[in-house]
């Protein structure tokens, strides 16, 4: 285990979606940015932009940005973006985060 992992948290996934559900996605929201943040220290090599600025990309993208993101998280924790991004172009992108988020926190034990 490295440094780096120390700093990851490990989050109940169940809990994630219901705050996300119950905050009508604003959870999901400091969800995104968690995720991207901890992905980007469980595989530094292919590091993308930080949370917020992820955030802030999808937002003036449109939402382009975020198919991206989409891919480079399971290029990230999974070693392979596709099925992420797939998920994502047909509309259960939300998949992606318990995915990304069950693999985070396995570096994170």
């Amino acid at each position: 285990r490295t440094e780096e992992y120390e700093m990851i948290k490990k989050r109940n996934v169940g809990l994630a979606v219901l705050f996300t559900i119950i905050t009508f996605g604003i959870y999901g929201i400091y969800w995104f940015i968690c995720l991207t943040n901890d992905s980007n220290k469980v595989n530094p090599e292919q590091a993308t932009a930080s949370g917020g600025l992820a955030l802030l990309f999808t937002i003036i993208s449109f939402g382009i940005y975020g198919f991206y993101w989409n891919y480079k998280l399971g290029v990230k924790v999974a070693d392979g973006g596709a099925l992420y991004l797939i998920l994502s172009l047909i509309g259960f992108g939300w998949v992606n985060y318990i995915l990304g988020q069950l693999e985070i926190n396995k570096h994170a034990e």
